[in-house]
């Protein structure tokens, strides 16, 4: 049972360090209730972003995502903007610093930025708004 289990620890080790080396896995993640700008965060393509909004009142429910880039402070473009609940991705096809900015109004938010492999990326089908 010892030998299974150094076997065990050794093998999650090596998953662990393959992944990290292809930069595959969740790089951040955010959620609130109000008007924010997250923290810096870096990532390489392909990457996603996906979100969730949920709110109590949905007829007065607003919600939007802006990507900046950290390095310039320029606005890259709009993310995302809804006024109803979901959910969604988003596929980014470059690499780099970047900063999100929140508006909303009523709702609850969630956030993940993953890193992808090339081949997921490939099977990337576009849902949400």
């Amino acid at each position: 049972m010892r030998g299974f289990f150094r076997w065990a620890v050794v093998f999650v080790a090596i998953c662990t360090a393959s992944l990290s080396a292809l930069g595959v896995g969740v790089v951040r993640e955010f959620q609130g209730s109000s008007n924010s700008t997250t923290a810096e965060f870096e990532v390489r393509a392909p990457w996603i972003l996906d979100w969730r909004v949920n709110g109590e009142y949905s007829q007065a429910l607003g919600f939007e995502i802006e990507l900046i880039n950290a390095r310039t402070g320029r606005n890259d473009g709009q993310v995302l903007r809804t006024k109803r609940r979901g959910n969604g991705v988003r596929l980014f096809d470059q690499s780099g610093r970047y900063r999100l900015r929140i508006t909303s109004s009523l709702a609850k938010w969630q956030i993940k930025v993953e890193e992808i492999s090339s081949e997921d990326a490939k099977l990337y089908t576009p849902r949400g708004n």
